[in-house]
């Protein structure tokens, strides 16, 4: 069974480890099933793709995915890595919360 993510598609993310460590994107896509994302410009790797109909082909540049737990969300006040929170509203609402600002996430 997939485990919830607390991040989600549109996220600004920073990544904690591996030979991306330390740069930022934003997420692109998420497979919770898998329990990883695909960030902008991370992890990117050359697929060779021969020539069709729709497409010239040639060396490609594409995104792969990345496991969740080398990714962390970027507080929306420092611009560091944040663990997310969860926090009830007056309203009723429920909103994501960065725990080391507690400024709510958009």
């Amino acid at each position: 069974m997939a485990e919830k993510l607390k991040i989600k598609k549109g996220d600004e993310v920073i990544v904690t480890t591996g030979r991306d460590a330390g740069k930022k994107g934003s997420i692109l896509k998420v497979l919770p099933k898998e329990g990883r994302v695909v960030v902008q410009g991370i992890n990117l790797v050359k697929r060779h793709t021969k020539p069709s109909m729709a497409d010239a082909g040639g060396i490609k540049e594409k995104e792969l995915s990345i496991h969740v737990s080398n990714v962390a969300l970027v507080d929306p006040k420092s611009g560091k890595a944040t663990k997310v929170g969860y926090k009830v509203q007056k309203d009723g609402s429920k909103v994501r919360v960065a725990k080391a600002s507690g400024e709510t996430i958009a």
